[in-house]
C-alpha cells in the first residue's frame, strides 16, 4: 500500500492515543502520542522528506520512541500496537472521549456497564435518564454529560492559543529552512485574529516566480504562496474573517473596485498591492487583524473611530499570581525578580484565600508571614519596583468574602473570585457576584464567568448587570490571560468599555513560565477593541499607588 501522509498519520496516532487512555497506566504516555499527532498536522515539510532524513525527532513532542511509531504508520499504515488495541473497544466508544471532564476510566465503564459505544448512544443514554441511575456513575455525571456535549462539538479540531502558537513557529521555522527561497513568512489565519481557539492553521508567503496567488496544503497546515504583486491580498484573505472580506468587498463594490484574492483592481487595473494599500485604497484606516470578524469594525473605521489597541509594550505591571506559599510552584522573591527581569515595574501576588483548602489557601498568620517577606524585599527592590500585597479571596455562596474586614484591609488590592457552587442558578450567581462587588474591599473580580476552554462553560450569570455594577463600585474587571480561561470573554468587552468598566489583564500566573500569559491576555483586549487607557496594569507604579492608596481611603472613609 501507498505509504501514508502526515494527516493520515496524525489520525492513526490520536487514535493511538485515545485507545492508550482507555487502556490505563501511565496517563502522560496518551498525552505525549495526542501532542505528537497535533504536530503532525502542522507539518510544513512532507512527511516522507522527514522520514527519510532521519528528521522526525525535529517536530516537537517527537522522541525516539515515537518517530518509530510515525514511522511504522507512514509506511505500513498500521502498527502491531494499535492493532491489538483494536480488539478490546469498538472504535465508536473512543469518540467518548471528546466530551470535556469525562475520564478514560468513565468512559470505559460506560461501554461495559451501560454498552454505551458511541457519542450518539451517550447522548440519548444521558438524555433518558439511564446514567444516572448506574451504580458509580450517577446524576452528576450525567448532567455533566449533557452539559458539555455542546462543548465537544463547537471545539472540534481547534487549539488553545499557546499551542497554535508553538505548532506554527516551528511551522515558520521548517519553511525557512527548507525553502529559502521564500521571503515575508507570515502567520494568518484565525490566530493572527486572536481567536480564543484555532481551527485554521494557515501561513502566507512571497516567493519570486508565480505570477499569481496560489494555495498549497501541506497535510492539514495551509500555505499560500504569493508573489510580490499579490501578496497583499494573499495575506488579506488568508487572515480573514469570511465576513470581514465580505463587507470590504461590498464596500469596494460601491466604489466601482473588485476585490478578490488576486487583489484590488479598477477593471484590469491592480490598485493596491500591500495590505494596508488595500484599505487605503477603500478609503479605510488599517483595521488590526484582531478586529476583522464582521462586527461593526468597518463602520467604525469610516467614522474615525476605531480604538489604538493596547500592546504588550503598553503593561507596566503583573497583577494576581500565585507563589508556592498557596498552590504555586515558585517563592515570592523567584516570582518577584522573574517579574522584573521581564521588564515590569510591579508584581502583584494574590495567593489563594483560606477557604481553598484545595489550593493551599492562605491562614491569617500565613498572610502576616507572607506581608513580612514582601516588606523585606521591598525595602532591597528600591524606588524602582515593588511587590503589591494581594490575595484571590474566595467568593462564599452567598457573595461575602472569605476573611473578616480587619483582614482584607491589610491588602494593596482583593481579587474576588468564584471556586465553587458554579450550579448555582442564573439568578442566584448573580447575585452572588453584586454582592461581592459592592464589598468595599473588592478591587479585580477574577474570571468572571468561570469558563473552561473546551473544558466547561461559564457559570450562568447576567453579565450586564455584573458589569454596571463594576462601574457603580470601582471595581476592575479581570481579562484573566490564562489560554484555558481567557475569561471575560472579548464579545463583552466592547460591552465594559461602553458602561466605564477599567479591565485588567492577569496572567493567573502559577508558575516563572506562566507570567508570560500576559501576552495572551493581550491578544484578548485587542480584539475586545480596549485601549491601554481602559487598562489598570498599563498604570506606571506611582499611578497604580495611588489609585490604590485612594481606593483605601475611600474604604476608610465609608467604614
Amino acid at each position: 500500500m501507498p505509504s501514508l501522509d502526515a494527516r493520515g498519520v496524525a489520525s492513526l496516532l490520536r487514535e493511538y492515543a485515545q485507545r492508550t487512555a482507555l487502556r490505563g497506566g501511565n496517563p502522560y504516555r496518551a498525552k505525549a502520542y495526542s501532542r505528537a499527532a497535533d504536530s503532525l498536522a502542522a507539518l510544513a515539510v512532507p512527511l516522507d522528506v522527514l522520514v527519510a532524513e532521519d528528521r522526525l525527532t525535529e517536530i516537537p513532542g517527537v522522541g525516539d520512541a515515537i518517530a518509530d511509531i510515525i514511522t511504522k504508520l507512514h509506511k505500513t499504515g498500521s502498527h502491531p500496537s494499535l492493532e491489538k488495541l483494536r480488539k478490546e473497544i469498538p472504535a465508536g466508544v473512543l469518540e467518548m472521549l471528546a466530551i470535556p471532564g469525562l475520564r478514560p476510566e468513565k468512559v470505559l465503564r460506560l461501554y461495559k456497564d451501560l454498552g454505551i459505544g458511541s457519542l450518539p448512544e451517550l447522548e440519548a443514554a444521558a438524555k433518558d435518564d439511564r446514567i444516572k441511575k448506574a451504580k458509580g456513575l450517577g446524576a452528576a455525571l450525567q448532567t455533566k454529560i449533557l452539559q458539555n456535549l455542546a462543548i465537544a462539538k463547537s471545539g472540534e479540531g481547534r487549539l488553545h492559543l499557546h499551542r497554535a502558537a508553538a505548532l506554527l513557529a516551528h511551522a515558520k521555522d521548517s519553511i525557512r529552512k527548507s525553502r529559502p527561497e521564500l521571503k515575508r513568512v507570515t502567520i494568518a489565519g484565525d490566530f493572527r485574529r486572536g481567536c480564543e481557539l484555532v481551527g485554521d492553521l494557515a501561513i502566507v508567503a512571497e516567493a519570486a516566480k508565480p505570477d499569481k496567488t496560489s494555495t498549497t496544503s501541506a497535510d492539514g497546515l495551509q500555505i499560500r504562496v504569493s508573489d510580490r504583486k499579490h501578496f497583499g491580498a494573499a495575506l488579506l484573505f488568508a487572515t480573514g474573517s469570511a465576513g470581514h472580506i465580505e463587507q470590504l468587498q461590498a464596500l469596494a463594490a460601491e466604489k466601482g473596485l473588485q476585490l478578490d484574492i488576486d487583489g484590488l483592481h479598477k477593471g484590469r487595473t491592480l490598485v493596491a498591492r500591500e495590505e494596508a494599500d488595500i484599505y487605503q485604497a477603500l478609503g479605510l484606516p488599517f483595521i488590526d487583524p484582531e478586529l476583522r470578524e464582521g462586527r461593526g469594525e468597518i463602520e467604525a473605521a469610516l467614522k474615525g473611530k476605531l480604538p489604538k489597541l493596547v500592546t504588550d509594550q503598553d503593561l507596566r505591571g503583573i497583577l494576581h499570581c500565585h507563589t508556592d506559599a498557596s498552590d504555586g510552584t515558585e517563592t515570592l522573591e523567584t516570582m518577584a525578580k522573574a517579574t522584573r527581569q521581564r521588564g515590569f515595574e510591579y508584581f502583584g501576588v494574590a495567593d489563594h484565600s483560606k477557604s481553598a483548602h484545595y489550593a493551599g489557601g492562605l491562614s491569617v498568620e500565613e498572610i502576616a508571614q507572607q506581608h513580612r517577606e514582601a516588606d523585606r524585599l521591598n525595602k532591597r527592590f528600591g524606588k524602582d519596583f515593588r511587590i503589591l500585597k494581594g490575595i484571590e479571596s474566595d467568593i462564599l455562596a452567598d457573595g461575602s468574602l472569605d476573611y473578616d474586614d480587619d483582614v482584607l484591609e491589610r491588602f494593596d488590592f482583593v481579587v474576588a473570585s468564584i471556586h465553587g457552587r458554579f450550579k448555582l442558578d442564573r439568578k442566584s450567581q448573580t447575585q452572588r457576584l453584586l454582592r461581592a462587588i459592592s464589598d468595599p474591599h473588592t478591587t479585580i473580580i477574577g474570571h468572571m464567568t468561570g469558563r473552561q476552554l473546551q473544558r466547561r462553560p461559564g457559570y450562568e450569570i447576567d453579565v450586564e448587570k455584573v458589569l454596571r455594577a463594576c462601574v457603580k463600585h470601582d471595581v476592575v474587571v479581570e481579562i484573566n490571560a490564562h489560554p484555558w480561561r481567557l475569561d471575560l470573554d472579548w464579545r463583552w468587552h466592547q460591552a465594559a468599555l461602553d458602561f466605564g468598566c477599567m479591565l485588567s489583564i492577569n496572567p493567573d500566573a502559577h508558575s516563572i513560565s506562566e507570567l508570560d500569559h500576559m501576552h495572551w491576555g493581550v491578544q484578548m483586549a485587542r480584539k475586545g477593541g480596549v485601549s491601554a487607557d481602559r487598562v489598570l496594569n498599563a498604570m506606571t507604579l506611582a499611578e497604580i499607588t495611588r489609585y490604590l492608596r485612594q481606593k483605601r481611603r475611600s474604604l476608610a472613609r465609608a467604614a
